[in-house]
Order: C-alpha cells, then structure tokens, then sequence
C-alpha cells in the first residue's frame, strides 16, 4: 500500500477513514448495458495489510453475497487498520443469469490469469486479478458448492502453505482441506503473484445457509484481527481446533434411480457403514452405498434423483481427536455467539 494517506483505486481516491463503492469498467453487453466490477473499498483511519474478500466467483455461489452483505454492516470494521477490499459479486453475468458461468460458457475460476486480448472470462479475470488481487497481501474468496449440492463449511489451503493453515485454525470454520492448486484458479495464479487466499466453502448454490453465513463472517472477522487489522474486542476465538482433513473422494452413486440418503454433511462416519440406498421407480430393486473408510462428510448431493455414477458424499480423511465434538462445538458457538444476536442480523 502507498504511503500517503489517501488509498488509490481506479482513479479515485479515497481518504482515512472513508470508504466508498468504485465501479470498474469490465465490459458491454449486447444491448449496450455497461457492466462493471463493484469493488467496496473500506480505508481505515490508522496504516496497515491490504485484504480483499471476494464472493460470486461462480454466478450461482449466492451464499458469499450474504455473507459479504453482513460483513460490511458490521460495526466493528468502524475500527479497521490498513484497508479491506470487498467484490460481493466477481460474475455478474453468471449472477444475473443464476448460472456458474459466464455468457461465453466458461468458468471463470479456470480463466486467470486473464489476458486484455482474451475471452470475456479472461478479461474479467485479468481485470480482477491486476486491479484488485494484485494490491493485497491477503485474500479470502467465498464459495458453495454447486446447485443440487451443499457443503459443510470448510477453509481449504494448499499444500505445504504454513501461513494459511495457521490463518485458516484461526478462520475456525469446521474443516480445513488441504487441496491442491488447479491451473487456471485464483488460488494458483493469486499466489504466483505473491498473495495467499484462503477459499471458504460452505452452503449450496442459489440458497442461504444461516450457520454458512454465520461461519463465514466470524471467521472473516477473526482472520482481519489475526492481521492486526481490528481490536480483539467482540471478536471470539473458535473454542475447539478445525479438524484437518489432508484428502478427500467423492463416493458415487451405484445405480440410477432414487436416492435416500441416511448421513448427512458433518457427519462422522466409519468404514462399511450404510450411507444411502437408490431404488428403482418400482421398488423392485434397492442398491447400498456403504463408506469405503472413515471419515466425515464435508459434502453431499441434496437431490434425491441421481443417475449411475453421480457424486453423492464427499469423504474427507479426519485428523482430530473427537471430529463429531469439534463439529458440534463450533456450531454451538457460533449459535449463541453475541455478534449474531437477533438484533444485529440485517
């Protein structure tokens, strides 16, 4: 960040203690209606990190834009060091649309790093990432998972990353998944420039999730004190340790038909035990999918038809020493946590 007083984004400036909604210019549609990347720019009174949170990567991710909503009308970033850089929606073609992608079908967080000269994923991607990305030294990028799916909430990291697993115990979500960079994702091309993203997972595409949301703001709150950038006060440590999960498979279904699923996200389960049946229309035949291992369930389908081969639980390998009590704890916290009185949830 400069060193005068004033933050510089996209020509405009804003002063100490300010903060201010700027439009960056990403393209046209076809009936010329302009469309931009809104970036809400929070400058705090005293110097400190750069951070951005992001949401609506994917278009139809709709859990981030609520978690994002809280975030900044919560009173405690009056306090804010440094500066915070928040894009509730990246895909505002994909959002407009309820879609995952953009109009030229591509996934976006497959596009960076983006090129002036390339497709409209590329260009929104290059524009994201050299105006808003490039200026950080942090990032948290918010996500759910895919329509017909829900995910328990979940920080995931790279592999080998000291600094953001240390973050992602202190973001205090319920799991933390070590997964791999992918090519073309903003975590990967985010720290080929040299900034770190945690990416929270929580919730199903195109619906709200009340403990989602609840996770995702306390724990956006807990990563900027951990940054030193806002006072420990009416920000609560996570009670009990996120389990550490260093691998995962999605379990598919045996057969098409109709799915009963018996577990569900955050479930502990043990290997051999029964995880749903598919049964034919007619009843005549009825299929089980048992656990290969044990582990816990950070992820499920949530529609009760399925075809052979489809993705119905994603199991995660545990590393904890009771996963169904920290699983709880935190919930439970997060349940009579006083930032999410009745009062306060806009």
């Amino acid at each position: 960040m400069a060193k005068s007083s004033a933050f510089e984004f996209a020509g405009q400036q804003i002063e100490r203690g300010c903060r201010r909604t700027v439009d960056v210019p990403v393209s046209v549609l076809s009936d010329h209606t302009p469309v931009s990347l809104k970036v809400h720019v929070i400058h705090g009174k005293r110097p400190g990190p750069t951070v951005f949170v992001s949401a609506a990567v994917h278009g139809d991710e709709v859990m981030g834009v609520e978690i994002v909503r809280r975030l900044l009308q919560s009173p405690l970033l009056d306090k804010l060091r440094g500066t915070l850089m928040v894009v509730p929606i990246v895909n505002a073609f994909g959002f407009h649309n309820r879609s995952r992608y953009l109009p030229d079908r591509r996934d976006l967080n497959r596009s960076f790093p983006g090129s002036a000269g390339g497709s409209l994923a590329s260009r929104l991607a290059g524009i994201f990432l050299e105006d808003v990305v490039a200026r950080c030294d942090l990032g948290i990028d918010l996500h759910s998972a895919a329509v017909h799916r829900t995910n328990l909430p979940q920080v995931r990291i790279s592999p080998n990353n000291e600094r953001t697993r240390a973050l992602a115990e202190v973001f205090g979500a319920p799991v933390i998944l070590t997964s791999p960079l992918r090519e073309g994702s903003l975590r990967a091309e985010a720290k080929e420039i040299g900034v770190d993203v945690l990416l929270y997972e929580a919730g199903e595409g195109l619906r709200f999730d009340e403990m989602a949301a609840r996770a995702g703001v306390a724990g956006i709150l807990r990563v900027l004190r951990a940054m030193e950038m806002l006072p420990a006060k009416g920000i609560a440590k996570a009670r009990t340790t996120p389990l550490s999960c260093r691998s995962s498979r999605w379990l598919r279904a045996p057969a098409g038909g109709l799915l009963r699923t018996f577990r569900a996200d955050g479930d502990v389960v043990s290997e051999g035990e029964l995880l749903a049946q598919v049964s034919d229309p007619f009843g005549e035949s009825e299929v089980e999918l048992l656990a290969p291992s044990d582990g816990i369930i950070i992820g499920r389908a949530v529609m009760p038809v399925v075809n052979e081969g489809d993705a119905v639980f994603h199991l995660a390998d545990v590393r904890g020493s009771d996963p169904a009590a920290t699983v709880e704890g935190l919930a439970a916290q997060l349940e009579t946590s006083p930032l999410f009185d009745e009062d306060e949830i806009i």
